[in-house]
């Protein structure tokens, strides 16, 4: 497994997310219209924007244990079962902490 190719994906990652996360925190510190209309939709966008910021959050938090992981050299370990995360798991979530059978 290279590991410093997971590093590299999982560190561009967290980059583009905090990026995201400035973007969003610009948008909801946006002026609102005094026109009703206007105002609620532009709520209703705002509650769009907290839940793909919390969601962000999350992933970037999941990110930094991977990274803590590949650290302390457990990175592709189940935390669960303690067995190996296959290959294809970590191609598709770098960030996964547990195998796919832990997780279903």
């Amino acid at each position: 497994m290279d590991i410093d190719h997971f590093h590299r994906r999982l560190l561009a990652r967290k980059e583009e997310l905090q990026q995201l996360l400035l973007r969003l925190e610009d948008a909801l510190d946006d002026p609102k219209s005094r026109d009703f209309s206007d105002h609620a939709t532009e709520s209703e966008f705002d509650e769009v924007y907290e839940s793909q910021g919390r969601e962000g959050l999350k992933e970037i938090s999941a990110i930094e244990a991977a990274i803590e992981r590949i650290a302390n050299k457990s990175f592709g370990i189940c935390a669960r079962c303690g067995n190996e995360i296959s290959q294809e798991r970590l191609d598709a979530v770098p960030h996964a902490a547990m195998c796919r059978n832990c997780m279903q």
